[in-house]
């Protein structure tokens, strides 16, 4: 499986963008504690971040679409949409508790994390439906 060619290009370039990512982000952390950004450029650093997550976002839709396997199409479109609807519903029932005042505030940046933990759970529930499966 990893000699598929958009197997591979999906992991090159989600690494690139992994590493771009956590440059960004550790560059932005120190112009904030160090109070080196003000106004407007604030606004640019802050969001410089978000970025490379959401070029992730449109690599993993271009994989859907360059993979030519179906079966493997439809294993990262079944993990997507777990992750999917893991991120919704925690995020949802958490804007509840915190909408009546039962739990702190999160940034909602957290989002994005909650969905790249729901691909793992996604991968997961791929396994053991493939042992299922055979």
């Amino acid at each position: 499986m990893l000699t598929n060619p958009a197997i591979r290009r999906y992991n090159r370039r989600v690494m690139l963008l992994s590493l771009v990512y956590a440059a960004l982000l550790f560059a932005t952390i120190y112009l904030f504690v160090h109070g080196t950004v003000h106004g407007p450029i604030a606004y640019v650093a802050a969001l410089l971040p978000a970025l490379p997550l959401i070029g992730i976002f449109l690599v993993l839709g271009r994989y859907i679409v360059e993979e030519t396997d179906e079966y493997l199409r439809m294993l990262m479109i079944r993990q997507s949409l777990v992750a999917s609807g893991f991120m919704l519903s925690v995020m949802t029932a958490w804007g509840f508790l915190e909408g009546f005042g039962l739990v702190p505030h999160i940034p909602a940046y957290y989002a994005a994390v909650l969905w790249f933990a729901g691909l793992w759970i996604g991968w997961g529930y791929n396994i053991v439906t493939m042992r299922r499966e055979a």
